[in-house]
């Protein structure tokens, strides 16, 4: 199943406050490909999903599944998605803060797309939520960085 996609929940939603000029610096701050700490490969928590982030257009963060297990490739066909390599997960995500993206995530196996966040908590963690109202009835997941 594709149930390692769909992010687990959350125990509480807080938000990290930056100071208004700390919060325009870095939303003025082009995405550097080589520079981001954020791009890169990041594999999600079973480790049946790699993901490569990228910059997209209009200076925003975006992510593609890079390589998937058999089991996940087979649950992703019974939902009707021909393959997850190559499949767009992570859409338009903008800076908002220090280390801190919103934008949009793919789930495969609900074939929708949610609001949702990314938190670089560590050099090699993201805390990537979805939600399906605003900031309320969150999921989250812990992802790692590859290589």
């Amino acid at each position: 199943m594709i149930a390692s996609i769909a992010l687990m929940l959350a125990a509480s939603a807080h938000s990290v406050q930056a100071h208004p000029l700390q919060v325009q610096a870095f939303q003025a701050r082009p995405l550097q490909a080589t520079h981001d700490p954020v791009v890169g490969r990041w594999s999600n928590p079973k480790g049946t999903l790699a993901v490569e982030t990228h910059p997209c257009p209009g200076d925003t963060l975006c992510g593609t599944i890079v390589w998937a297990s058999a089991h996940a490739e087979a649950a992703a066909r019974q939902a009707k998605l021909p393959t997850l390599v190559g499949t767009r997960l992570l859409h338009a995500y903008r800076r908002v803060g220090a280390g801190h993206w919103e934008g949009r995530v793919f789930v495969p196996d609900m074939g929708r797309t949610f609001a949702s966040h990314i938190q670089q908590t560590t050099a090699t963690e993201l805390t990537i939520s979805q939600c399906l109202v605003g900031r309320f009835l969150c999921k989250s997941q812990v992802w790692h960085r590859i290589g």
